[in-house]
């Protein structure tokens, strides 16, 4: 899901990126049969506000319909598009712009146009650093749907991981379904979806077994630097112990989380170094403990 209150920095993201005075664009309607421009940047006149853009027609119309970028050097003289949008579009002065489709799981969610109002072409490289500012919004929505879509799930895993009796696979499910949550929190840059993130993975470890009664901690485990007051684990190294737990090499945590094999390595001797552990297993088996793992 396409968030309308991102569509400004995108648009202005699009125009530092680019060079370009003027950014405009709009969500696709749910069923992609049209667009509304709603937002614009460095625009003179209010001609294309709220223009209805048809699939299939003129510029924007057939990027929504192809989900391919594309550009016009000179726009109500090009033989490529349909030209029904051509008075708004003179209104505005505009004359070379190109549209790149903001995709989500392969539909097209979202159209962001840039432009000039000299017949100067949009060059290849504006195009894709137009579709990069594109891919990223839409990485964000795919990673907001994502979380959408687990939301109810990690909320009941943690609802029955809390009960008295849960089985062994039940224990595993919740772990796995911790580690998503922290792949997820790496892959987004959004500062308040992360918190989220972060918040209900550490719901999942509040309802770790023992973890009602005090859970109490070994006299080994109790002479570990912080373990009976703050977590002494940085977020980056309980990401790497997440993907530990339920049995990713180095390799595959470092793609998860968007890190080098080397750099996740040296998480994990951080955290074996402050957990006072030698091993995978038993770095595992403590962390777990300790309370910060499931």
């Amino acid at each position: 899901m396409l968030e309308t209150a991102d569509l400004p920095a995108a648009l202005g993201r699009i125009r530092r990126v680019t060079g370009l005075p003027v950014a405009f664009g709009g969500l696709v309607s749910a069923d992609g049969r049209q667009m509304r421009l709603t937002d614009f940047a460095g625009t003179a006149t209010a001609a294309l506000n709220g223009l209805i853009v048809t699939a299939g027609n003129g510029l924007g119309g057939r990027v929504v319909t192809s989900a391919r970028p594309g550009r016009v050097e000179d726009y109500v003289a090009d033989p490529r598009i349909s030209h029904e949008y051509d008075a708004p579009v003179c209104a505005e002065g505009l004359r070379a712009i190109a549209a790149v489709p903001v995709a989500v799981g392969g539909s097209v969610l979202a159209v962001l146009y840039a432009g000039t109002r000299e017949p100067i072409a949009v060059g290849g490289r504006a195009v894709e650093a137009m579709g990069r500012v594109a891919m990223r919004w839409g990485t964000e929505a795919a990673v907001r749907r994502e979380v959408a879509r687990r939301m109810a799930e990690l909320e009941t895993a943690a609802a029955r991981g809390g009960r008295p009796g849960t089985s062994a696979r039940e224990w595993e499910d919740v772990r796995l379904a911790h580690a998503d949550l922290r792949t997820l929190a790496a892959e987004t840059s959004d500062p308040a979806l992360k918190a989220r993130l972060h918040q209900i993975s550490d719901r999942l470890v509040a309802h770790r077994p023992g973890a009602a009664d005090g859970n109490p901690l070994s006299p080994r485990e109790r002479d570990v630097p912080g373990a009976a007051g703050r977590k002494p684990l940085s977020p980056r190294e309980l990401d790497v112990l997440a993907m530990v737990a339920v049995g990713c090499g180095n390799a595959e945590a470092a793609r998860r989380l968007g890190l080098l094999p080397e750099t996740v390595k040296s998480y994990l001797r951080n955290a074996m170094r402050k957990l006072g552990t030698h091993g995978r297993m038993e770095t595992i088996v403590t962390a777990r403990r300790l309370g910060h793992l499931p």
